[in-house]
């Protein structure tokens, strides 16, 4: 397994970037309808597929949705078995009372944080770095 494991390492060198846009999530028994090039993620769950996909395309297709987040990458390349680098982050954003959805990919973790909180996130996450 490749990646970073020392949860000091991974602090220091997270550099969170923001990625253009807004996001969403949506739910949906068939994703036929939308094409793969279109989607952040999807997740299988009993009750529909979750789909992370731009507002921007989300309101062409018509999808109902409830959250518009920022999408935030921490650059670090972070290993799947690295302890306490999502209980950080989490824990100060929650001190500010911003809310996060966090997904692991093989090389980052991908925060989903409330598009209107999304400069407060970025300033917690960049001084969090920085201790």
């Amino acid at each position: 397994m490749s990646g970073e494991c020392n949860l000091e390492i991974l602090l220091k060198n997270m550099t969170p970037r923001l990625n253009e846009g807004a996001y969403v999530f949506v739910s949906l028994k068939d994703t036929a309808l939308i094409p793969r090039e279109e989607t952040v993620f999807e997740f299988k769950e009993a009750e529909g597929v979750t789909v992370v996909l731009s507002k921007i395309k989300a309101d062409e297709l018509h999808l109902h949705y409830d959250f518009v987040a920022a999408w935030i990458t921490l650059m670090v390349h972070s290993s799947l078995h690295a302890v306490g680098l999502t209980a950080a982050f989490s824990s100060v954003l929650a001190e500010q009372g911003i809310s996060c959805n966090v997904v692991a990919g093989f090389y980052h973790d991908h925060l989903f944080v409330p598009e209107c909180d999304t400069k407060i996130a970025i300033s917690v996450l960049n001084a969090l770095s920085q201790k």
